[in-house]
């Protein structure tokens, strides 16, 4: 068996968690204004969520798109590079080339002035000469071990030693064969325009060059013009208006043609000259500003951070991707993929810019926030369409109280008036026959509300003893208003009576308790169990002609314990009843109670009546039920101070026993056991006529007011406290 205090906080537990949904869906129902808005808020979490998953698709989509651009780039690279190594090794393998280069290797060995002027160098010149027309060379050159240039195009240079910032010697001796990465050249070499100038692009396809005993004779070298194939191969990955692919060294200098030139010179990158070329000039640095937008960087060229991407590839990392976008050269936001070629020492990137490799992103983005505004604005619209209808249709509700009308009711007198609900005193406008009316609280009605208050119709209106309150009618008026109509009372309930005229007389409690048990004993034989006997829930009345005439209200209703409350107040909590009243197997198994857990709250409001008293006490709703469950209850003479006949008291006390099994078995063997008492015939109609007429001559009951009100409003009081499932 479960302690009280188990069960207490396991059902204090359970209940906050249904009252805290049962209120959250209550106000989704009362306030249908919030509908509208809750919709919206929905709405957009879906459609955050919608477009986080474009977005992240179209991210994907982008970071394939560039990387199998850049992939094709640097394929087709590679194989323009080894078709260059391949070609120079060839040309360095010529027998013809091979017997010249030795025969000038030796020369230069031993006359180094008579070099450029040998006829062997017309001869080497001329078997040059048809590779450099079909493979497309522009020059040629001989570089001994020790740096002297054995022969090239430029008779010049025969003899010279040769000095450039490309290591191309140690290199080519390494790797057999290598194409160089472009370089500035130091020498005099044309430009786009034709002019000699110094510093021009260029590159060399290398291989070791030996002579015909296999002796080193040293590299031979065949130049190429960068800003042909090489340039035209990057050139190709250009999509759209603003995507480039370019080539840059460890340094992040721009070893490619750039395809923003013009932009270039406009942001002061590149001078505004004629045949103005970005390659070998422009470092691919990050300015921190949009420099095509007119904003200038806080520092210098030189001052600058490498970009993201630029950054990642000098650093060691053969692969990036970057699809959020970063700052390129310009200071434009871009997305971009990229990898470095250890063989070459350069990098390639393939850059788009942002607004344009999003442009349909951002078509859908926009989209979706003027779907979202005109969604929210429709909702807010619709929400303040929605409360403002709720308030006319309240305000009518209202205006239908305050004119007093009721369907076919006439409302006189606020009798009573609840958290829920409020009862008034009432005509039926044809009938003109009293009536108290009890509706549902415009302000309050809620689904569960209303279906408690359809369910205690239900309940009572199975029931036709005399004892039993009548219900009338019941219904919902246009305006929306919930109400039943049942018999007017104008009598005081039992604990009114006993609090104003103290403990009464045995066979007075006797004739009370019988009428009780007589509404109880239909109720019980259809199946209801009232779940809530106590003093409030039971009225004396005057009836046709009839003194202490007992109406039993309140059938159906489902209550429970709460301990922030008086212990003489049903609420909503774990076990069903009245703490006051309640019988120890509704403490410990609410579940299971049966129709004698009525007979026990039957004796226990017999009690009192009898001594003034409940049968226990205490500091707690949790201790009067510890009471209930243990300890045995108080003799009636003893709690009295006086003699109580022993056989009233022997009946209170049986019906009083802890295991349902020792009390009475219904509540017509209760009743017999009552009217068998002998102080059952001392309180007859005449005594109970006598004290109506002295008690409402003196004052002391108020007819159809004070009494009334009170009566109803423990009804109405009743209608505030929570229910939990049965």
């Amino acid at each position: 068996m479960e302690t009280l205090s188990k069960i207490g906080k396991r059902s204090v537990a359970g209940s906050r968690l249904s009252r805290g949904v049962s209120l959250g869906f209550g106000l989704l129902r009362r306030q249908l204004w919030i509908w509208p808005l809750l919709v919206a808020a929905m709405l957009a979490v879906a459609g955050l969520w919608i477009r986080g998953s474009v977005e992240s698709a179209a991210h994907m989509e982008m970071g394939e798109g560039l990387t199998a651009l850049l992939n094709s780039n640097v394929e087709a690279l590679r194989v323009w590079f080894k078709t260059q190594e391949d070609q120079s090794f060839a040309v360095a393998q010529d027998p013809a080339v091979r017997d010249l280069a030795g025969k000038l290797g030796r020369l230069g060995a031993s006359d180094s002035e008579a070099l450029a002027l040998s006829p062997l160098q017309e001869e080497f010149a001329a078997a040059m000469r048809p590779t450099l027309r079909s493979k497309q060379f522009s020059g040629y050159i001989v570089v001994s071990p020790d740096n002297t240039i054995l022969a090239a195009d430029r008779p010049e240079l025969v003899g010279s030693k040769r000095t450039t910032q490309y290591d191309i010697i140690a290199r080519t001796y390494e790797k057999g064969r290598i194409v160089t990465p472009p370089f500035a050249s130091r020498l005099l070499n044309p430009d786009a325009e034709g002019t000699l100038r110094s510093g021009q692009p260029t590159m060399f396809a290398t291989a070791i060059l030996t002579d015909l005993t296999g002796d080193r004779v040293g590299v031979l070298g065949l130049r190429i013009k960068p800003e042909e194939d090489f340039a035209r191969i990057l050139a190709i990955a250009r999509p759209g208006d603003t995507g480039e692919t370019y080539a840059f060294d460890k340094d992040g200098l721009m070893l490619s043609e750039s395809r923003f030139t013009k932009d270039l010179i406009r942001c002061g990158l590149l001078a505004d000259e004629p045949g103005a070329r970005s390659q070998l000039r422009v470092l691919v640095r990050d300015p921190g500003v949009d420099m095509t937008r007119g904003a200038r960087p806080a520092r210098i060229r030189a001052d600058q951070p490498p970009t993201t991407m630029a950054a990642s590839a000098t650093q060691g990392e053969e692969k990036g991707l970057n699809v959020e976008g970063y700052r390129d050269y310009r200071g434009v936001p871009v997305v971009g993929a990229w990898t470095w070629l250890k063989d070459y020492e350069m990098g390639i990137a393939t850059e788009k810019d942002v607004d344009e490799a999003y442009k349909s992103l951002y078509i859908i983005r926009r989209a979706f926030w003027g779907l979202f505004g005109l969604l929210a604005a429709s909702s807010v619209v619709i929400a303040l369409f929605s409360l403002a209808m709720s308030r006319l249709h309240r305000a009518a509700q209202r205006a239908v109280l305050a004119a007093k009308e009721l369907g076919q009711y006439q409302l006189e007198a606020k009798l009573g008036e609840g958290g829920m609900g409020v009862v008034y005193r009432g005509r039926h406008k044809l009938l003109r026959r009293p009536t108290a009316i009890k509706l549902l609280h415009p302000d309050k009605s809620t689904d569960e509300s209303v279906a408690r208050f359809e369910r205690e119709v239900q309940l009572t209106c199975q029931l036709n003893h005399p004892n039993t309150i009548a219900i009338f009618d019941y219904g919902r008026t246009p305006e929306g208003i919930f109400f039943y109509a049942m018999e007017y009372l104008d009598g005081i309930n039992l604990e009114t009576l006993v609090n104003k005229f103290g403990p009464q007389p045995e066979g007075r409690v006797i004739h009370i308790l019988a009428q009780v048990c007589g509404s109880l004993a239909e109720a019980h034989e259809v199946g209801l169990v009232h779940r809530d006997i106590k003093p409030a829930n039971i009225i004396l009345n005057r009836r046709g002609g009839e003194s202490d005439v007992v109406k039993v209200l309140d059938f159906g209703l489902v209550k429970a314990v709460d301990a922030n409350k008086s212990a003489g107040l049903t609420s909503a909590n774990a076990v069903l009843g009245t703490p006051l009243y309640m019988s120890p197997e509704a403490v410990e198994t609410p579940d299971s109670i049966d129709a004698r857990s009525d007979l026990y709250a039957v004796a226990a409001v017999g009690y009192f009546l009898l001594t003034g008293t409940p049968v226990f006490s205490g500091k707690s709703v949790v201790e009067i039920c510890m009471n209930h469950v243990h300890m045995p209850p108080a003799r009636p003479t003893d709690r009295l101070g006086k003699p109580v006949a022993a056989d009233l008291e022997a009946v209170l006390l049986k019906g009083l026993e802890k295991k349902p099994a020792d009390r009475y078995a219904s509540a017509r063997e209760l009743a017999e056991a009552l009217l068998a008492c002998a102080a059952n015939r001392a309180w007859t109609s005449r005594e109970a006529a006598a004290w109506w007429t002295a008690n409402a001559a003196n004052d002391n009951l108020a007819p159809a007011g004070p009494a009334t009100n009170s009566i109803h409003h423990e009804q109405t009081r009743e209608m505030t406290a929570g229910s939990l499932p049965q």
